[in-house]
């Protein structure tokens, strides 16, 4: 079982991350299924909106919803995210070199979301990468069973790994 995750301080941090390994894996022709997160600043000085781009071509969906300015609880738009999990699991059987999903998050922690991707991904021997923030932290390492490997959040160190766990030669110097 390969499974791994990475976590970086800042918000939004473990997303822009996660977005550029996806890009630059997929430049060196890794097949890349899953989800990366792009945060877009709003206007109206609101929360950012949050869109996930299905890997490896898209769809781009909006996952977040605009509550209006007072609002202050969750605002993901599960219906959304269950559309991007929807088309995770059908491109993997059409092959995949990676995984790659950008939070295990609240929806994870509670058996819904993409946690049953993961799993199939695993046990179809395909390795995973996931961002995570800490709040979920425990829900994930119960849901990993103490099995999955924490990676710093620096391009090289991810790159690394998925040259480690990939048949994508390291890049050359």
């Amino acid at each position: 079982m390969t499974l791994a995750y990475t976590m970086a301080p800042g918000r939004g941090d473990t997303d822009l991350v996660l977005e550029r390994l996806a890009s630059d894996l997929a430049a060196r022709g890794l097949k890349c299924r899953g989800t990366v997160q792009i945060n877009t600043a709003r206007a109206d000085a609101g929360p950012c909106d949050m869109d996930v781009r299905v890997l490896p071509d898209g769809p781009v969906l909006r996952i977040s919803q605009d509550l209006g300015p007072q609002a202050r609880g969750c605002r993901l738009d599960p219906a959304a995210l269950e559309t991007a999990v929807g088309l995770v699991a059908a491109s993997l059987p059409s092959g995949a070199d990676l995984l790659i999903i950008n939070k295990f998050g609240k929806h994870e922690a509670e058996g819904r979301g993409f946690r049953d991707v993961i799993a199939g991904a695993v046990a179809m021997d395909v390795p995973v990468l996931v961002g995570l923030n800490e709040i979920n932290r425990g829900a994930f390492e119960h849901f990993a069973g103490g099995l999955a490997v924490r990676l710093s959040p620096d391009i090289g160190t991810l790159m690394a790994w998925a040259e480690s766990v990939t048949a994508i030669p390291a890049e050359a110097s």
